[in-house]
């Protein structure tokens, strides 16, 4: 069983940055997180997060209170990423500056040969009351298991 763990990270919510404890944060709540190699990349910014925030609602329609995009991005470039998305509000960033977050799951990545350094594996969880109930890990280059679609249909 994975729990979130007690990491202080900053958390954008509708163009504001607040350090908060990723596991009092998320307590008692059902909620997706979904994880992206990078903001304004190519993938992530053009099908990963628009697929989320296009099903947002109906993601919430399944229970899930909130929907969260971690990054090993700063709190500056998320925010910049999210605010340049006319529905924004849909989604919340972590911004997991130190791979903190994605290391505790095991989910960094080494990105050094396009000279983008140690990301974030592309991944999607499903939450509730801290613990992990489905984590699902896409296979390098790829993007079909972390889809919203298909988180969509495993609430």
């Amino acid at each position: 069983m994975n729990l979130i763990p007690s990491i202080t990270v900053p958390i954008i919510k509708c163009g504001e940055s607040h350090n908060a404890n990723l596991f009092d944060l998320l307590k008692n709540k059902k909620v997706v997180i979904f994880g992206v190699p990078g903001a304004f990349t190519p993938t992530c910014s053009e099908k990963h997060l628009p697929g989320f925030i296009n099903l947002a609602e109906s993601i919430k329609k399944k229970g899930i209170s909130e929907i969260y995009c971690l990054s090993i991005n700063d709190p500056y470039v998320m925010k910049s990423w999210l605010l340049s998305y006319a529905d924004n509000q849909h989604i919340y960033g972590i911004a997991d500056g130190n791979g903190e977050v994605s290391k505790f799951f095991n989910l960094l990545s080494d990105k050094s040969a396009n000279f983008m350094g140690i990301r974030s594996t592309r991944f999607a969880m499903i939450v509730k009351n801290n613990i992990v109930g489905n984590l699902f890990v896409e296979k390098p280059g790829m993007l079909e298991d972390t889809l919203a679609e298909n988180i969509l249909s495993k609430l």
